[in-house]
C-alpha cells in the first residue's frame, strides 16, 4: 500500500519526539536512496553537496529548479520520509524562502532546512533580524500546508569561519522563537559546545556527525537527530579516486576486492 505524504510527515515528526537519537543519512541519488532504505534507516535527508558533486558541480551551484527535480527523484525512490537541504532557500528575500518551502513540499518532501549563510564572502551571515524574518516566513509557509512539515533552522557560524558559540546560540534561540521545529548548528567541534546548545534551547537538535562523536554519546546528552551531510558521497567518490589512482599510477586492480558484487546490486535494485 502506498504511503501518503501525510503519513510520512507524521512518521518524521514522531522520530523527533521519541527517546534517543536517530541517524538521518544523506543519499545523493536514487540508487543510494534505495540502498539506505534497505539498510533499515527510518528517514533520509538530501545533501546539497552530494547533489552538486553528482552533477559535476561545486556545492551551492545547483539552482532551485534543478534541486526540486532532485527532490522529486529521491522522494519517488523511497517510502521513507525525506527532508531537504534547502541551503539559504535560494534567495535573500523571506518571500522567496516561503516559496521554496512550498515547492519542496510539492516535490514530495516532508521536511527541510533553511540556513542563515548569505553566500556573500564580505558578509557571510545574514543579520539576525533578517535571518529570523526568513525563518518566520518559512514557518508560515509550512503551517499553511496540509501536513506537518518539519522545518529545521540552521545557524552557519562554524561553517563560514565565524565560530562564535554565543552568537550561534543567540541565533538558534531567535529561530526557535520564530517557530522552527528543529535547530541545527553544523560544525560544532566539541561535546561541550553541543551541550551548551542543548542547555540553551528547547527544540530537538540535529548534530552533524564526526569521527569524534557516536550516536549513543550524543543520545545520552539529549541530541535527537544526527546527519552526515555530504560524507557518504565523499566516501563513495573517495573509493573511486583511489581506484583511479591505482589504475593510472600502478596499473593495478586490487580495488576489486572492496567492490560490492554485480549480482548483489542486481538483486537490491530488482
Amino acid at each position: 500500500m502506498m504511503t501518503t505524504q501525510n503519513e510520512k510527515a507524521e512518521r518524521f515528526r514522531a522520530l523527533h519526539a521519541r527517546e534517543g537519537a536517530f541517524i538521518l543519512p544523506n543519499p545523493w541519488d536514487r540508487g543510494s536512496t534505495r540502498l539506505l532504505e534497505q539498510a533499515g534507516f527510518e528517514a533520509l535527508a538530501t545533501t546539497s553537496a552530494g547533489c552538486a558533486f553528482s552533477l559535476g558541480l561545486r556545492d551551492n551551484q545547483v539552482g532551485r529548479e534543478r534541486m526540486m527535480e532532485h527532490v522529486r527523484e529521491l522522494a519517488s525512490a523511497t517510502s521513507l520520509p525525506i527532508s531537504v537541504d534547502l541551503e539559504n532557500g535560494y534567495g535573500d528575500d523571506p518571500g522567496i524562502v516561503a516559496e521554496t518551502l512550498r515547492m519542496t513540499a510539492e516535490a514530495g518532501a516532508v521536511g527541510g532546512s533553511i540556513e542563515d549563510a548569505s553566500g556573500n564572502p564580505q558578509h557571510p551571515l545574514y543579520d539576525l533580524d533578517h535571518a529570523t524574518a526568513r525563518i518566520r516566513a518559512a514557518v508560515e509557509a509550512a503551517r499553511g500546508l496540509s501536513f506537518p512539515f518539519t522545518l529545521t533552522a540552521r545557524a552557519e557560524n562554524f561553517l563560514v569561519g565565524k565560530p562564535d558559540l554565543d552568537d550561534t546560540i543567540a541565533r538558534l534561540r531567535a529561530y526557535q522563537d520564530a517557530g522552527a521545529d528543529v535547530l541545527y548548528a553544523p560544525g560544532l567541534r566539541t561535546l561541550e559546545q553541543i551541550e551548551a546548545v542543548l542547555r540553551a534551547v528547547d527544540r530537538p537538535i540535529n548534530v552533524l556527525a564526526g569521527a569524534a562523536f557516536d550516536r549513543d554519546t550524543l543520545a545520552r546528552m539529549g541530541v535527537r537527530r544526527i546527519s552526515v551531510g555530504g560524507a557518504l558521497t565523499r566516501v563513495a567518490y573517495g573509493a573511486l579516486l583511489r581506484a583511479a589512482a591505482e589504475m593510472r599510477e600502478h596499473g593495478g586492480f586490487t580495488f576489486f576486492n572492496d567492490a560490492v558484487s554485480h549480482g548483489e546490486l542486481q538483486e537490491r535494485f530488482a
